[in-house]
């Protein structure tokens, strides 16, 4: 272990950095740490540079940062997997450990392109920081773009309105640059000139960005589309796989039509998963779904599992089905989930066939990407679960003419730590950078309705059975971010590429 030992200062600016993290994200969400959270990790860098073996020292620096940091924000995992397994602490570390080492190789990296080409930092670190990002967003089996540094404003959305320019990854960067700036003007205080521009850019920075947010919310026009009405059963995780099943799916059409007579909505929504099973084992639960939908005049979105046969097997998807007014099922296909959520859907990196006996566990086969539903309120493009971490999918639905988006989930498993405040957080960044409204369902919360601001309506509280009915909005607007999707993520890739090729080919 003395090979990752810290010295006592870089071990209170790893503590400090940490906790500032935890601060900026839900359920503190705090304001002032988004802009000073990174700082710790800027003067690592800087005090790192100084060691007679820097590599080493920022390799280390680095290591402890993202360990730390992202153990304490995910500490959630170990709750949620325990429903799945007692191994659960072991793919806690495992992801810790992963994103730990991605930290290492920016620390490393940032201060190896600056001693090799003499750039600042204020170029090098957001530019590093967003393309680490990417990268944790982009890595098959195992992407987890769960809660990126610009996620951590969104309690505040209008400052991030420029997400409809440059989506959450610019805001991502436009981040990472105020931490470095302060970081650098604060080791600069003695030249007090520098130090004021480089604090001064900050403030202007965020002025511009209050600005802009102002004027958009001033300017926007949202287009009301209907009234829909979201479903919390609140039905606890093991109590959905043992209780009665029959009686579960009662309980949500009882829901449901209370619901409907009550608020006469356009569209109801129950939440992932919330038919305990399959409609191939129960054809009676979909016939009364069905005549639910016919008897009500009111079309339903439900989750439910799904699953296909295949020479030698079948496939089994988490999936959300839609009906119409008149209760046919719609004549698009289900909605099958694209982005498994790592070893609780689908083990990485292992055939999901090898799970075919346990048929929810481990196994789930991937969908093909969703088709936009078209009903008389509106078009609309269904996310299920962490799915509404991924940026592309909304904007995928937006150009295929979507008027809004439907997130189902089930935030259960959860039970009342952070994770279940952090996870609605992305879709307000998704509603702003699509400028689409959301209606989401939530299992047992929290349930709610971003409009296309990315302001939240009607949030229901965790652990409690409720049912509400707002309105939902669109716009006409057609965004930067729908037409040129993450740019900001793959220059920012790109300029990392290309400062590590220019560090690369300089002469020591």
């Amino acid at each position: 272990m003395r090979a990752l030992a810290l010295p006592r200062r870089d071990v209170l600016l790893v503590a400090a950095g940490s906790l500032l993290l935890v601060l900026a994200y839900p359920p503190f969400h705090l304001f002032v740490p988004s802009f000073v959270c990174l700082v710790p990790a800027v003067w690592l860098i800087v005090g790192g540079e100084a060691d007679p073996r820097p590599l080493k020292r920022l390799l280390v620096q680095g290591f402890w940062f993202g360990l730390l940091s992202n153990g304490l924000v995910l500490y959630w995992m170990v709750v949620a997997l325990w429903h799945f397994t007692p191994l659960s602490a072991l793919g806690y570390a495992a992801t810790i450990a992963i994103l730990a080492l991605w930290s290492a190789g920016l620390f490393a990296a940032a201060g190896w392109v600056r001693r090799r080409t003499g750039l600042g930092l204020l170029v090098i670190f957001p530019m590093l920081w967003t393309a680490v990002e990417w990268g944790v967003g982009h890595q098959g089996d195992i992407r987890f773009p769960w809660l990126g540094l610009g996620t951590s404003l969104t309690r505040f959305p209008v400052v991030v309105q420029i997400a409809d320019l440059v989506g959450a990854r610019g805001v991502t960067f436009l981040l990472a640059l105020a931490n470095t700036a302060l970081a650098l003007a604060w080791l600069a205080r003695r030249e007090r000139a520098r130090a004021v521009r480089l604090a001064g850019g900050v403030l202007v920075g965020l002025a511009l960005a209050l600005v802009y947010g102002a004027a958009r919310v001033r300017t926007l026009a949202l287009k009301p589309i209907g009234q829909v009405a979201v479903i919390q059963p609140n039905v606890g995780f093991d109590e959905k796989w043992r209780a009665d099943k029959d009686s579960l799916v009662s309980e949500l059409l009882r829901l449901s039509t209370d619901v409907i007579r009550e608020t006469e909505p356009r569209l109801a929504i129950w939440p992932e998963a919330a038919v305990p099973g399959y409609f191939l084992n129960h054809p009676d639960w979909e016939s009364r779904i069905q005549a639910h939908a016919a008897e009500t005049g009111v079309p339903l979105v439900v989750g439910a599992l799904d699953a296909r046969e295949r020479p030698g097997g079948w496939d089994y998807y988490n999936a959300a089905f839609v009906y119409h007014a008149d209760g046919r099922r719609a004549p698009e296909p289900p909605y099958r989930k694209n982005y498994l959520v790592p070893i609780v859907e689908r083990v990485p990196f292992v055939n999901p066939r090898w799970f075919d006996q346990l048929q929810w566990f481990g196994g789930a086969a991937p969908g093909e990407p969703g088709p936009v539903y078209r009903l008389p309120l509106g078009a609309f493009g269904i996310l299920i679960c962490y799915e509404s971490a991924f940026e592309d999918l909304p904007r995928r639905y937006r150009r295929l003419g979507a008027d809004f988006l439907v997130n189902v989930t089930n935030d259960a498993w959860y039970g009342r730590t952070s994770a279940a405040y952090q996870h609605p957080a992305h879709l307000v960044m998704r509603a702003i950078e699509t400028r689409m409204g959301i209606a989401r369902a939530a299992n047992d919360g929290v349930s709610e309705f971003v409009d296309p601001l990315g302001r939240e309506h009607l949030r229901t509280g965790k652990e409690v059975q409720t049912t509400e009915a707002g309105e939902v909005f669109t716009t006409d607007a057609r965004t930067v971010y729908v037409v040129l999707g993450d740019w900001v993520g793959w220059l920012s890739l790109v300029g990392t590429l290309a400062l590590v090729g220019a560090a690369w080919w300089r002469k020591p």
